[in-house]
């Protein structure tokens, strides 16, 4: 029984010399994300362009129309010298050919990715999570930055059909002593 009891408190006192993991709040886990993001080279973003948006960059002057077809709803746009300072096609070359089913097609849409670059952004993260084998998981938003991005450029990203922030999950783990992001889903 003593032997019990010593081996108890000797276990207990290794135990209690052991280092324990720091703490990982949500302001930590947004820090680790954000720079992550921040160390990944800065991307630009892709826009889908509905009808609306190209109106919006007609009157924007980011591109012109330079052919109409005989159905009246097809046609093609020149981007302008303003328009290539401020997108790029995602085919590559500078013109957008609009090509809908019919005029009541509002569905149809072309890519832009604008050649302002930036660095995605780590929002309303959630309280990490234990979870299986020593990581932790953290639920939080990513969000695009339109930084640098000409607000009617910003006004086509804002129209339906874009997707300026998704949903993902961080897992951290212990490394040295110290929690690190080693994934993002």
């Amino acid at each position: 029984m003593v032997l019990a009891a010593s081996a108890a408190l000797g276990m207990g006192l290794l135990l209690s010399g052991c280092k324990s993991a720091p703490e990982l709040t949500a302001a930590n886990a947004q820090a680790l994300i954000q720079a992550k993001y921040d160390a990944s080279p800065a991307v630009g973003v892709d826009i889908t362009v509905n009808d609306l948006g190209m109106q919006q960059g007609v009157t924007a002057k980011y591109w012109d129309r330079s052919i109409g077809y005989p159905n009246k709803f097809w046609a093609d746009f020149k981007l302008t010298a303003e328009g290539k300072k401020v997108v790029k096609l995602a085919g590559g070359g500078d013109t957008i050919q609009w090509r809908p089913e019919s005029l009541a097609d509002k569905s149809f849409h072309v890519l832009v990715t604008t050649v302002a670059t930036n660095h995605l952004k780590a929002k309303d993260v959630k309280d990490p999570q234990d979870e299986v084998g020593g990581t932790k998981s953290a639920i939080f938003t990513e969000a695009v930055s339109l930084e640098g991005v000409p607000p009617a450029l910003q006004d086509i990203a804002h129209n339906p059909g874009n997707k300026l922030s998704t949903k993902r999950t961080a897992t951290f783990t212990l490394v040295d002593g110290a929690w690190t992001v080693s994934a993002i889903n």
